[in-house]
């Protein structure tokens, strides 16, 4: 009994080791995961607010915010068509509202049991972004176990968990953005891939197979195969531009299929693996399109199915013409080059049968995988950039895991010569790789799928060093008993290796470290005071002026234009802004941006902002009205195609932020050109010259940066501009300076090596501004001369109205000189802040003595939503000055009267009588009015929300929690300013 029962508990830890050796690594991807999740949610509490309104980490996320809630309205359905982005037109949103968004509103529904509330949809979508970076570690550890066994897939694991930079920064709580659906959605149709090939390998089918329809043989490869092409499909719903991996797996059949005839191998195992699996992509892909015509990559279009379709037809293809090939006893070696030939040739076909297609094909290669090829227009994305150093920025966001993920390459890739196996999936791996890699080196973004090849090779070079020290990792407690002191050592070098580098205390900033950095987007927080104002304080659209079709634009509604154009209802209007701003435009003031982050209407956008009159912007908007291209025309051309336009299509508001008029001037200037430098230094501004310290003030404040509407709408509150009216400005402001470097020793303003003097023309007081400066000014031979300060609100809002007509006269003979006579009218208006200024219009007297001036500004505050107009927070304090200044001969001669201005005549366009003007008996003490130059106080505090040098490119808006600001010109003493 007793020796019975000793095999029973025998066998039970036997049974026991077993299980432990089968299971355990599953509750260490348990632990992993859930410390990953812990990462990323740390700052939670920093996205919930008082008041229940969303607050989230980036730009984009707020559009997903808006499709989210879209798709929870109309479940099961995502929004095919937004026509609350992009006026006049709409636009088909592609790449938002897709199988991600529908994933996080189904969790919801589960969890609301079917009507989630507002509050529920909001949490599910904060944590659905971690939850999402976990679950990567499942397919990765399962690709790791692929190549290095048990250890090996816990090792990727791991190496996924400690990874920082984009990886991370884009899977924390409140980066509400389908970044980190890619990844998982990538991961997973890599790894069935890699099955797929793996049973088509081990199971062999051939055409003979087919023909004698074995379906008994077919049946595992075909099911394998078809569930790669299902895993491709929803990596591309997820993301259209997924079609990416449609390349990737192309090149890597075109090179298997290649080495297989080669080695003498039936190319049929793998081409049945390709066809099948890119076929059923073809196929599911045609269920999900929603633009036919479209071969646009951010689109569900054509591009999708007919792409994954040519390589189904090429793996077949491939493995027809290696039986041809046998068939007429032609040397094997010869064979790759008869497919490059015919790769490259079919390229050439399609680059004359079919141009947009091919365009669209080498155009995304070049654009997302390629590090070249780029446009100027991308470089202005902070996350399409290129890194700057590439080798740094892996070291910092990998450690050393990025060095022994290539060696681990490298070990795959000479497994033959190692009289090793050499499977499919091995070559996947290492052309897929080396896509990434290339991804990462033309896309800074792109780092975040570089992530799962380092995590994932990372396990094939555990193994390799596990086999070259004969370390048995797999074989449970007995092989660890026998290990040998070399071998523990060999262990310890390669922890270190892989890890040290991401931990404490070798790691500057660690992981958990950024994950608590998180914060909401401080351009969303700016701009949700202006924007919750837009939403209350301005008509719904359709409503504007005498109309009453708001009814037509349902903010949750299905819209589908055949053309790809809708047209908008009377009272519909637009709102101009910069791109980076018009989802929340959309969706924190439930208006219709021009302009918009993906990036539609940014060069239309761009010509307005660097208008430098009020008559060619309002001749631009008159041409975005009337459909009517607006770059590269001049202001005569504008005219004449807007001649006959009757287009009530209209764009009423303007909202413009500090970031606008400084850091982000320079990509504005890129899409429509000239260049940024033409903005900074003067047109009658020679190269080379020289300008003395004493005359930068004079020099530099000529700047064609001045005359743009960017700067007159944002620095000068329209004044003198007829057509515009600020009608709210954000409580916080932000600080601006111009500046100039000075040779100490020579008192001649620095010139760079292209003979431009070094000056920065109103740039955002920011903290790292203020600390270059400091730097700069503890230098002997430079000085900083600031030869212009200023302070702005940090969103200011303007409205677009036809103005109103001020006319009067002195009476025919009263003037001695009309040709020296000027008219200025003036009024001082205070906005919701409590600022005040004066608002000044001049222009030239007729010569009968009458004149007319048009004005944006009413006295009064007539109009409000209830009758279409807009609830102005700026009003005048009092009625226009209206003043008539004769120059002659004879002295200076005053006539001066008052007049109040209606605000239907500012919005109709009305005419106001300006009254009768007196004389004024002495008015040589008087100056003429209008003269001033608004806030050019001493800057305060501001906020340094993470915007860009003024070199062209946009900031990078993940969020952070830390909005330090700077205290305007600290370190600048008058002494070292002058």
């Amino acid at each position: 009994m007793s020796t019975d029962t000793e095999r029973v508990e025998d066998g039970t830890d036997a049974s026991v080791l077993e299980s432990f050796r089968d299971w355990y690594h599953l509750p260490v991807i348990g632990v992993v995961m859930l410390f990953m999740v812990w990462l990323r949610t740390q700052s939670y509490d920093r996205f919930v607010t008082e008041d229940g309104s969303p607050a989230l980490a980036g730009v984009d996320s707020w559009y997903h915010w808006r499709t989210i809630n879209w798709t929870a309205e109309n479940y099961p359905h995502t929004m095919p068509y937004e026509v609350w982005t992009g006026f006049p037109t709409g636009n088909y949103v592609g790449q938002f509202g897709t199988l991600f968004d529908q994933l996080i509103v189904t969790v919801a529904m589960i969890v609301g049991l079917g009507n989630p509330s507002t509050e529920t949809l909001y949490t599910v979508s904060l944590l659905s972004i971690p939850v999402m970076a976990a679950l990567v570690a499942i397919p990765v550890f399962y690709a790791g176990r692929r190549l290095g066994g048990t250890i090996g897939g816990i090792v990727s694991v791991l190496v996924l968990a400690l990874v920082k930079g984009q990886f991370l920064s884009r899977s924390t709580v409140g980066q509400l953005d389908h970044h980190i659906g890619e990844v998982l959605f990538m991961a997973i149709a890599v790894l069935a891939m890699m099955v797929a090939l793996t049973v088509g390998e081990r199971e062999k089918p051939i055409y003979e197979l087919l023909v004698d329809r074995d379906w008994d043989a077919l049946r595992r490869p075909a099911i394998y195969s078809g569930l790669a092409g299902l895993a491709l499909t929803l990596y591309i719903w997820v993301w259209p531009s997924a079609i990416l991996l449609v390349g990737i797996f192309a090149i890597f059949f075109a090179v298997q299929l290649c080495l297989d005839y080669v080695h003498g191998v039936s190319p049929d195992h793998v081409a049945f693996v390709g066809a099948v699996s890119l076929g059923v992509t073809a196929i599911l892909t045609i269920l999900l399109m929603e633009q036919p015509g479209s071969t646009g990559s951010t689109s569900f279009g054509l591009l999708q199915p007919l792409t994954a379709l040519l390589v189904a037809a090429g793996c077949v293809f491939m493995a027809w013409l290696a039986r041809e090939w046998n068939n007429r006893d032609l040397e094997r070696r010869y064979y790759p080059v008869a497919i490059g030939g015919l790769i490259a040739g079919a390229l050439v076909v399609l680059w004359f049968a079919v141009p947009s297609l091919f365009d669209s094909i080498i155009g995304n290669a070049t654009r997302r995988m390629l590090p070249f090829g780029g446009t100027a227009t991308d470089l202005t994305i902070a996350e399409a950039q290129p890194p700057e150093n590439f080798f740094d920025r892996v070291f910092t966001e990998f450690g050393s895991a990025f060095y022994t993920m290539l060696a681990g390459l490298a070990f795959l890739a000479i497994r033959p010569f190692l009289g090793r196996k050499f499977r499919a999936e091995h070559t996947l791996v290492i052309v897929w790789t080396l896509f990434l890699i290339s991804m990462a080196a033309t896309q800074v973004r792109f780092m975040y799928y570089l992530a799962l090849a380092v995590a994932v090779v990372n396990a094939a070079f555990v193994a390799e060093i596990a086999r070259l020290f004969d370390l048995d990792l797999e074989s449970g407690l007995e092989s660890i008993r026998q290990v040998e002191t070399y071998q523990v050592i060999v262990v310890l070098l390669v922890v270190l290796l892989l890890f040290a580098p991401l931990l404490p205390p070798l790691a500057q900033a660690t992981a958990w470290d950024q994950g608590k950095q998180t914060g909401p987007s401080g351009s969303a927080m700016n701009w949700e005071e202006s924007n919750h104002w837009l939403k209350e304080n301005t008509p719904a659209p359709g409503n504007y002026g005498d109309a009453n079709n708001a009814d037509e634009l349902d903010y949750y509604g299905t819209y589908n234009p055949g053309d790809g154009d809708h047209e908008y209802p009377e009272g519909a209007y637009g709102v101009m802004s910069w791109w980076d701003y018009g989802h929340l435009i959309t969706t924190q003031a439930e208006r219709i941006p021009h302009s918009n982050p993906f990036q539609q209407n940014a060069r239309s956008s761009s010509a307005y902002l660097t208008a430098e009159s009020e008559e060619r912007a309002e001749l631009i908007l008159d041409a975005i009205a009337a459909g009517e291209p607006v770059t590269d025309r001049s202001t005569e051309e504008l005219r004449q195609a807007t001649s006959d336009s009757d287009s009530s299509e209209d764009i009423r508001y303007v909202m413009i932020d500090n970031e606008m008029a400084s850091t982000k001037f320079g990509a504005i200037t890129q899409w429509s050109g000239p260049g940024y430098q033409h903005y900074q230094i003067p047109d009658d501004y020679e190269s080379g010259e020289q300008v003395s310290r004493n005359e930068v003030a004079q020099r530099f404040s000529d700047a064609s940066y001045y005359d743009t509407m960017m700067s007159s709408l944002y620095l000068d509150d329209a004044s003198e501009m007829e057509h515009y009216r600020l009608v709210h400005e954000n409580e916080r402001t932000s600080g601006f300076i111009s500046y100039a470097f000075i040779n100490a020793q020579t008192d001649q303003v620095l010139l760079n090596e292209n003979g431009q003097p070094q000056v920065g023309i109103n740039r955002l007081y920011t903290r790292q501004l203020q600390a270059q400066l400091q730097q700069i000014n503890q230098r002997q031979d430079v000085d900083v001369q600031i030869f212009n300060q200023q302070q702005a609100s940090t969103v200011k809002t303007y409205e677009r109205v036809d103005g109103a007509s001020i006319t009067g006269s002195v009476g025919e003979g009263t003037l001695n000189d009309t040709d020296n006579a000027t008219v200025v009218g003036s009024v001082e208006l205070e906005t919701n802040t409590g600022r005040t200024f004066n608002y000044t219009q001049q222009t030239d007297v007729a010569d009968d003595g009458s004149f007319e001036l048009t004005v944006p500004y009413a006295t009064n505050d007539g109009l409000g939503v209830e009758d279409g107009y807009t609830n102005s927070s700026v009003e005048a304090t009092g009625n226009y000055s209206v003043s008539v200044f004769e120059s002659s001969e004879q002295g200076l001669r005053q006539f001066t009267g008052e007049t109040a201005v209606p605000e239907r005549a500012v919005v109709d366009g009305d005419t106001v009588s300006a009254g009768d003007l007196e004389e004024v008996e002495d008015p040589s003490g008087n100056e003429t009015p209008g003269n001033e130059t608004p806030g050019n106080e001493t800057p305060g505090n501001e906020t340094d929300d993470g915007s860009t040098d003024a070199d062209g490119t946009n900031s990078s808006d993940e969020g952070t929690a830390d909005n330090g600001t700077a205290n305007a010109f600290e370190p600048v003493t008058p002494e070292r300013a002058r």
